[in-house]
């Protein structure tokens, strides 16, 4: 399994906007793509009041690129979340068994 941890810092003023986005757009959506195995997600921490991030565990890479693409490597971004977005990081790892 994946794990795929996606991090994004806002635009100044959009922490609102971004949040109802990412509760309302991005979580549904990637808890419907087919090979997801859980999703967590993080809002802002007063020492860190815009940034959110995105804890995904994905069965196998294919299922990954399914998502994702051939480009799965890079963080996947819809249009409209493009402009409410400062910064993104995504970061993969093998999920380490219990």
């Amino acid at each position: 399994m994946i794990v795929r941890v996606f991090r994004v810092i806002t635009q100044p003023g959009k922490r609102a906007e971004f949040e109802d986005f990412f509760r309302n757009t991005a979580m549904p959506l990637v808890k419907s793509q087919p090979g997801i195995v859980s999703v967590t997600a993080g809002t802002p921490r007063p020492e860190t009041p815009d940034e959110f991030c995105m804890v995904m565990v994905w069965r196998d890479l294919d299922a990954l690129k399914a998502f994702a693409g051939q480009d799965w490597r890079n963080p996947h971004i819809l249009p409209e979340e493009a402009v409410l977005v400062r910064e993104r990081f995504i970061h993969h790892y093998e999920l380490a068994e219990r």
